[in-house]
């Protein structure tokens, strides 16, 4: 028994929703490409940045009101850190979980800047347990300048815990309250995660900084295309079966 062909109605019907179909697959490729071009330009700049000569504390600074942007850009800094107002980020560090210890560092002038110095693991949290880390005298921090924020950079991050030490997203007030800086005191717009090193005793551990970029904006635009390339392929045989001419059949068609 013969199959019978779709009506040249449902056949325009089903040509226009499938082309409105192709069209939104091409669009939604096409979208991909442009975001592939974008983030591969955000890579090349982090990749540009990271590998620059190392800036001063003013220099990154002057950047920050310029741009409101000094992520990932080289930087050294000199001075005395506060090891009274240790604040620990929750962080993982080589397969251990643990904290990231930010200190502030006065660098002159009623100026200072907050410091990553590095990850220790849970238990040695209470600085009187790795007491060579708390290096006393002026000392010299090279890493990577990092922006903070206003406000969490993303609803589902937990709120930092001023009462409880532990902090989750880098808000200068947040990191600041409680330490102890003098009146008038400048904290600069930028925290410095420090470069890779281990402090005296081994903990922390520098070079923290997580660079990942994931790109996959080629392989999401393959897939729209091609969705498209075999939904028109679908079409067109769809619209070969509607109007091909019928071909008699049975004993008067023989």
């Amino acid at each position: 028994m013969p199959v019978p062909r779709p009506t040249r109605r449902k056949g325009i019907i089903a040509l226009v929703l499938g082309l409105v179909a192709v069209a939104i697959l091409c669009a939604l490729g096409t979208w991909q490409v442009e975001r592939l071009h974008w983030k591969q330009a955000i890579i090349e700049r982090i990749d540009a940045r990271i590998h620059a000569a190392p800036q001063t504390a003013d220099a990154i600074e002057t950047q920050v009101k310029a741009t409101g942007d000094v992520e990932y850009l080289p930087v050294t800094v000199t001075g005395r850190f506060l090891n009274g107002a240790e604040r620990f980020f929750l962080s993982t560090f080589e397969g251990q979980s643990g904290w990231n210890v930010h200190v502030p560092m006065d660098i002159g002038g009623n100026r200072f800047v907050i410091v990553n110095r590095g990850f220790v693991p849970y238990e040695l949290k209470d600085p009187a347990k790795r007491p060579q880390s708390q290096i006393e005298g002026e000392t010299t921090v090279t890493g990577l300048a990092r922006d903070v924020y206003a406000e969490k950079p993303f609803f589902m991050i937990p709120d930092n815990d001023i009462g409880r030490n532990q902090f989750f997203w880098r808000s200068l007030p947040d990191i600041t309250a409680g330490a102890g800086l003098p009146a008038g005191a400048k904290v600069l717009d930028f925290v410095v995660d420090a470069g890779e090193g281990r402090a005296p005793g081994g903990w922390p551990a520098g070079g923290t900084t997580v660079i990942d970029i994931p790109n996959n904006h080629l392989q999401y635009a393959i897939t729209w295309y091609g969705l498209a390339l075999v939904l028109a392929a679908m079409l067109g045989y769809q619209v070969y079966r509607a109007w091909r001419p019928v071909t008699p059949s049975g004993p008067d068609g023989a």
